[in-house]
């Protein structure tokens, strides 16, 4: 089995202007429309078995709309999905509550689209709540080619996230994911400072964007139990990632944790 650990899915009317926004401030070039048919296209044609979806919430007032789009993708088959929600949410906590009600996942959250940093206490607050009622939390990390300004989300203020959530007591089982390697374009600190902690790190557009020595390197430092298999499409080719994820030097008990059983676990499949 695969899975796709971050993908992204918009609603069919908006989907295509979405896509063309997001195209024209980043620079990439979509593999797909942004549509649910075009995800299932793209999966169906790189053998991935299941995707997650991440959807993100741009502005608080757009909670109900996206949670609400987002649980009815998990009707689904396929397809399991994530909430959103914004560090400037007026109540976050019941908010929160909500998208457990709902049956989605956990929630992602994007800092640079969000306009916030990882270590704001906003986000600091959302964290703890959500990790405290079963909802895992996945963010991106690293820069963004389609934001200008300071990275919102460096490996320093994940450790700082780290130390205001667990406050020195790691757990065993992580349920935070650092979307991108752990930092996209970072991967330096990444290896120095993130990793071998209990933390996820998904493999979101690196397969596209990064050497394949360095995702190994990476891999290797953190370990395959903590690796997620992901595309970030349409930005990513399931077909691409999965190709030059094989022809790395990594065993089948590994590659089998990175494909499908870590996200399984994850997922509370």
């Amino acid at each position: 089995m695969i899975i796709d650990f971050h993908t992204h899915v918009f609603p069919d009317a908006i989907a295509k202007s979405t896509i063309d926004f997001l195209a024209s401030k980043s620079g990439y070039t979509p593999y797909g429309d942004g549509t649910l048919d075009s995800l299932i296209s793209l999966m169906k044609k790189g053998g991935v078995d299941k995707s997650v979806i991440l959807p993100v919430v741009t502005k608080p007032v757009q909670f109900k709309k996206v949670n609400e789009f987002a649980a009815s993708l998990n009707n689904t088959e396929k397809i399991y999905s994530f909430g959103g929600i914004h560090p400037y949410d007026e109540t976050p906590f019941e908010h929160l509550d909500e998208i457990k009600k709902m049956g989605l996942y956990g929630i992602k959250l994007h800092p640079d689209y969000q306009n916030a940093f990882i270590d704001d206490i906003r986000y600091i607050e959302i964290i703890r709540y959500a990790l405290s009622i079963g909802l895992t939390v996945i963010t991106h990390a690293g820069v963004d080619d389609g934001c200008t300004g300071a990275v919102k989300c460096t490996p320093d203020r994940i450790l700082r996230v780290f130390d205001a959530v667990y406050k020195g007591n790691m757990p065993i089982q992580p349920r935070i994911i650092l979307a991108h390697a752990g930092g996209f374009k970072m991967y330096e600190e990444v290896i120095e400072k993130l990793c071998g902690l209990p933390v996820y790190f998904d493999l979101a557009y690196v397969m596209e964007a990064a050497d394949p020595d360095t995702i190994l390197s990476i891999i290797r430092a953190h370990g395959a139990d903590k690796i997620l298999f992901a595309t970030d499409s349409p930005w990513g080719s399931p077909e691409i990632g999965i190709k030059k994820l094989k022809a790395m030097k990594l065993s089948q008990e590994e590659l089998d944790k990175i494909f499908s059983k870590n996200a399984l676990t994850v997922l509370g499949k």
